[in-house]
């Protein structure tokens, strides 16, 4: 905030500044990467976006030429198809569930490739199930996405926020080889909790980021300044701050996950990653419950906010029908309240 403030002083920053970014936070970028992934990068390789939207829309607009096909797991998070088909692609879901821990294999990958495929996203840890894939099952896809000539897009936006075992790995480090067919998307948004000021990133090859350069001069033209400003600060500093959320969320998400399986009707697997549980509500759907018998998990959603004033999203949102996603990045007492309202409506279901 402190920079934002000295930022607004500065007149340059009341100007147009360069589209791929100031240069001091692209270098600061370049830095953070290195020192937190271990990817070598040149400033030069770094594109500021306005949020890691923006960096994913901007990947799949130089990749996709119209009909190209991309590989997207599922359960994904619902911007991917929709920028996939705004850039003329088109996205074939790979569907996950629970029993691998809602982690595609190469094997799923192969099934689902055709002669169009041009593009596989990747994305660990994982929105919206909390999904952290381990190095060896990495270095396998990345692997394969290279003898398959693949690029992939790799959504690194929740790196630091693992827990237990889980540690994070970028698949570019993993499997050097694909360093030259590889996009990275991060941001502000999610480590350092700086959502509203709208600072994301694309690295990559300088042949590609050249070509989301461009495109991005013509759609929005350089980020705010006093964000660039402020999230040079955050990606600057020590990772201490960080470090204190990962524990208060590795806190709710245990809670969470404690107070959901003790639901008749609930299963939720441990998250691994990101905020999110992600619990199966299969056993409610078909049930009365309060006069109404919701047979999707869309329908139970507009039925928990309109008996427990409790708002989920539900897993058709995400690719995955009999699911919800249930954020915990909120207060511990938020969180117990909103799940006890939850228990309390669904010990109604009946048969």
């Amino acid at each position: 905030m402190k920079a934002a403030e000295a930022a607004c002083a500065v007149p340059a920053y009341h100007h147009y500044t360069p589209t791929a970014g100031l240069p001091a936070l692209r270098a600061a970028i370049a830095q953070k990467t290195l020192r937190d992934s271990g990817l070598a990068v040149d400033p030069s390789q770094v594109l500021v976006t306005n949020g890691g939207k923006q960096a994913v829309s901007n990947a799949f607009t130089v990749l996709c030429d119209p009909g190209d096909e991309v590989l997207i797991p599922a359960p994904y998070w619902t911007t991917y198809p929709e920028s996939v088909a705004l850039a003329g692609g088109v996205p074939v879901t790979v569907p996950s569930d629970e029993s691998s821990g809602f982690r595609v294999s190469v094997d799923d990958l192969e099934a689902a490739l055709t002669e169009r495929t041009k593009v596989l996203l990747f994305v660990s840890p994982s929105n919206p199930t909390g999904a952290v894939y381990p190095r060896v099952e990495i270095e396998a896809i990345g692997r394969w996405a290279v003898e398959r000539g693949l690029w992939v897009l790799t959504d690194e936006i929740y790196e630091h926020l693992v827990y237990g075992s889980a540690e994070h790995h970028s698949m570019p480090v993993v499997v050097p080889e694909l360093q030259d067919t590889c996009l990275i998307v991060n941001g502000v948004a999610k480590t350092y909790a700086m959502t509203g000021w709208r600072v994301g990133w694309l690295i990559g090859p300088p042949d590609a980021i050249g070509a989301a350069t461009n495109l991005q001069s013509h759609q929005t033209s350089n980020v705010a300044n006093v964000s660039q400003a402020a999230a040079l600060c955050a990606v600057s500093g020590d990772l201490s701050a960080v470090a204190a959320m990962g524990e208060a969320f590795d806190r709710r998400r245990r809670a969470i996950v404690g107070m959901l399986n003790e639901i008749e009707g609930v299963e939720c697997i441990d998250p691994e990653g990101a905020f999110y549980a992600f619990p199966s509500v299969k056993g409610l759907l078909g049930k009365e419950i309060r006069g109404r018998r919701p047979a999707t998990s869309a329908e139970l959603a507009e039925l928990c906010i309109d008996e427990a004033k409790v708002a989920v999203v539900p897993g058709e949102a995400f690719g995955a029908p009999g699911y919800f996603r249930m954020s915990y990045a909120l207060g511990d007492d938020d969180l117990a309240e909103g799940v006890r309202r939850l228990a309390s409506l669904f010990a109604e279901a009946r048969a």
